[in-house]
């Protein structure tokens, strides 16, 4: 069995709605609800799901970035919210985060230079000179100069500004890296060249990765186990070759016949769902995808389905299955 570096136990994270004075509560936002899963050591794990469903925020709570309403986060077996202020530094040094917009995580008055340096100067790793080294073989790792170093963030392209990140994030050599859609801002040639990038990495420095994303094709490219959320929870879990040949859950269905395919000859049974996406304020009762769902049933209306293991590996919350 693989060494299993991180964990979620039942997390859940929700926001407080203000009422129009500001003054008192008046609902809840649940963005992220009752989600358990495991990630090994080495592998790349996807996250999944249309644009609002929650990934980003289960990506944060993940990290600490934020704290979880509910539930527990593990990190090589130690609970994550009873880090102290020295050991919550030390897992800043071993877990990273790369994000959406490169230009924005990137203060634009500082060299990239004093970027990349910048968690080493926070963790006091090594002499300036040494800093200044490391920083000019990260450059070179990302397939960037070191003369790079001296320029602006503004001097550099939306894909070299997204290896800049990476290079940051690599600084400290973390165990675990997550990619919060890492490449969706980008154009499509320069999105499979920072993803043939961040494989590269992953086999070179033993990394493991969270990759969450939208895109499909890129999950099916660079993961091996892939985790789909809807409104807030997850509906399957599978490895990525079994999920992709024989998906489980409707909504699974759905977003892999909506995949666009590289071939203009092929045919794919397009799966059109109804409705909109409910409302994370007031979700439905019962299987939050029942009401767009084709193969709902009474019970689903009425009954939350338990995300349980129907076949080792394999993850499903639904009651038809």
């Amino acid at each position: 069995m693989p060494e299993i570096i991180l964990t979620a136990e039942h997390v859940a994270k929700h926001y407080p709605l203000k009422g129009a004075d500001f003054s008192r509560r008046s609902g809840r936002v649940l963005a992220v609800a009752d989600v358990s899963l495991g990630v090994a050591a080495g592998e790349v794990f996807g996250l999944v799901g249309e644009s609002g469903c929650g990934k980003s925020t289960l990506g944060r709570v993940l990290l600490r970035l934020e704290e979880p309403t509910a539930g527990r986060v593990r990190f090589d077996g130690e609970d994550v919210a009873g880090f102290d202020a020295a050991r919550l530094k030390q897992f800043r040094r071993e877990a990273q985060i790369v994000y959406q917009d490169p230009y924005s995580s990137l203060n634009p008055r500082r060299t990239i230079g004093d970027l990349i340096a910048e968690p080493l100067d926070i963790h006091r790793v090594g002499i300036p000179a040494e800093r200044r080294e490391r920083v000019a073989w990260l450059l070179n790792v990302v397939g960037l100069s070191p003369e790079h170093g001296r320029r602006y963030p503004h001097e550099f392209s939306g894909g070299q500004r997204q290896r800049i990140v990476i290079a940051r994030a690599l600084a400290l050599n973390p165990r675990l890296l997550l990619a919060d859609e890492p490449v969706s801002a980008l154009d499509v040639s320069i999105q499979a060249q920072v993803v043939n990038l961040l494989k590269e990495l992953q086999a070179r420095f033993h990394l493991t990765y969270v990759f969450i994303s939208h895109d499909l094709g890129l999950v099916e490219y660079i993961c091996d186990r892939v985790a789909v959320m809807y409104l807030g929870r997850l509906v399957e879990l599978a490895p990525k070759p079994e999920l992709y040949r024989e998906p489980l859950h409707p909504y699974t269905q759905a977003l892999l016949s909506a995949a666009p395919v590289p071939d203009p000859k092929a045919r794919r049974n397009r799966i059109l769902l109804a409705g909109d996406v409910p409302s994370p304020v007031h979700p439905p009762a019962g299987c939050s995808f029942h009401p767009r769902c084709r193969e709902r049933r009474g019970i689903c209306s009425r009954q939350l389905p338990e995300f349980r293991e129907i076949a080792p590996g394999r993850f499903v919350a639904c009651h038809n299955r």
